[in-house]
């Protein structure tokens, strides 16, 4: 087993990866940027090094800078957690020729599923059904419309490296496609360093359902049954549940056995997730597959017992899978919430600032997963999920009962989030239906806005019992702007109660 991993990533998964270090007692390396000095992930690891200025190309995309810091702190091994460079197969690859281990797939079988459009062939050529579309990346507008016009509109143009709905736009009319193209290359690059585009027909209202797989370097292959990921929001998925409510026992077989036939066919190894789209009527087509650990990863753990990382630590070490798939069994129900620092009242858009109070939801059955503590600073260049909110109870009704509780419980201050949306989402009549889709917030909850009155009478019943406590922020201020010490608006310092609005 190793000695010292680096953690080449930021907020709560390289959290997540520290503690399972810990727990095998394995020495932990952070990786921070310039903007990230203060963040918990640093504070959490037992050595932490500054590889670069705020922009993720010069820090958490500089390879040279990683291995660097590898060298430097003497790790034998280097985890990608999720983003990145975590499906990146030259940095896989150049982590192996610097005499490290890279945890996670090998380059080759990331370099067939990787890029979208060489798994589509794989997949192809194994009989997996894959939806109609391009095998092939294009960048010639002339052919992309062309592609466009026989696959008939709407299409959905994605990026062929990456995931995460970066690079992804859905176009309904041919005058949109050019502008539709170019935007979606423009943000794979960002994203991935690569702007490989390609097309498919675009389904209308699928089901988003993926399959997280386990595979050691001695032919076992497991899955660890499905997730459901269909409530999304540009593209990116926001609530995951397993089981699914649309599968049953023989459609949960075949979908399985579908991911088993994917990850050997790829020569895979570690964990990934095969995910599909489902249509109403039960057929289900090849979608991607993400060659690493997933954000909703923790909802598998929750129903399997199964500690993810510490087998991708295992299995990245030489050793064999402890079970097969006859031993694995999923008790009970889980779901997650992602909760972005990010207004849905305008778009999803991204909502950076200092977190002025974070408070953790506990109780039976809960899990939280987060990157930031009171005082976090949220940056502007990256993704921004802060946390994630994890529940089990003993059936899908419990659990989302169970869930709307624990948001209840979570409060995230001076930054916006979605909580009180994803509390909307979950208590709407067709999600506790299960009729659950990758359009269902455009359907359902387009017009949704908040309760902004609720919302200050929470904030001023917390800051009042703040003040019975004696208690106030780290570092307000002794007293409220006017001079009253006795102000329950005292330990919010010069942070204005409309940051919480």
């Amino acid at each position: 087993m190793f000695t010292r991993v680096l953690i080449a990533n930021r907020g709560e998964i390289a959290v997540r990866i520290t503690r399972a270090l810990r727990e095998m007692g394995i020495a932990s390396v952070a990786v921070y940027s310039e903007a990230d000095r203060g963040a918990r992930h640093v504070a959490t690891a037992d050595e932490a090094v500054l590889i670069g200025e705020a922009d993720a190309s010069a820090s958490y995309l500089n390879v040279d800078r990683i291995i660097a810091a590898a060298h430097r702190t003497r790790a034998d091994a280097i985890h990608p957690g999720y983003g990145f460079l975590a499906e990146n197969p030259s940095f896989a690859r150049r982590v192996a020729d610097e005499g490290m281990v890279f945890i996670g797939p090998p380059p080759e079988a990331m370099l067939k599923l990787g890029n979208k459009t060489t798994a589509r062939r794989l997949m192809r050529d194994s009989g997996v059904p894959v939806t109609p579309g391009m095998d092939a990346t294009e960048i010639d507008m002339e052919k992309l419309a062309a592609h466009a016009d026989r696959l008939g509109y709407p299409v959905v143009i994605k990026a062929a490296m990456g995931g995460g709905g970066k690079g992804m736009r859905v176009v309904a009319d041919p005058g949109d496609l050019r502008d539709a193209a170019g935007r979606a290359a423009s943000e794979a690059h960002a994203a991935f360093c690569d702007a490989s585009i390609y097309l498919e027909k675009y389904l209308d209202r699928p089901r988003h359902v993926e399959l997280q797989i386990l595979a050691d370097s001695y032919g076992n292959v497991v899955h660890l049954f499905e997730r459901d990921c269909s409530i999304q929001r540009r593209h990116q998925k926001i609530i995951e549940e397993t089981p699914s409510p649309a599968l049953d026992e023989d459609l949960r077989r075949r979908m399985g056995a579908a991911a088993v036939a994917v990850a050997r066919a790829a020569g895979y190894v570690n964990a990934g997730t095969v995910e599909f789209l489902l249509t109403e009527s039960g057929e289900f087509y090849f979608l991607e597959v993400n060659a690493r650990l997933q954000v909703e990863h923790p909802i598998t753990e929750m129903v399997t017992g199964i500690d993810l990382v510490r087998c991708q630590l295992e299995i990245a070490a030489g050793e064999k899978l402890a079970f097969n798939q006859e031993d694995l069994t999923s008790r009970g129900h889980a779901i997650e919430c992602r909760i972005y620092a990010e207004d849905p009242t305008r778009g999803f858009m991204p909502s950076p600032g200092r977190v002025a109070l974070a408070l953790s939801p506990d109780g039976p059955g809960v899990r939280y997963d987060s990157g930031i503590w009171t005082g976090s600073d949220v940056p502007v260049h990256y993704d921004p999920i802060l946390s994630k909110l994890i529940v089990l109870a003993e059936d899908r009704e419990r659990a989302r009962v169970r869930m709307i509780r624990a948001l209840q419980d979570c409060v995230v201050l001076g930054v916006r989030t979605p909580i009180e949306f994803l509390i909307a989402v979950l208590g709407s009549q067709p999600f506790i239906a299960g009729q659950t889709h990758t359009r269902f917030i455009e359907q359902h909850l387009s017009e949704w806005c908040p309760d902004e009155e609720a919302e200050r009478f929470a904030l001023i019943g917390h800051m009042l019992d703040r003040r019975d406590q004696g208690t106030g922020l780290p570092g307000a201020h002794s007293a409220a702007p006017g001079g009253d010490p006795h102000s329950p608006w005292q330990s919010l310092g010069d942070w204005d109660i409309v940051h919480a609005r």
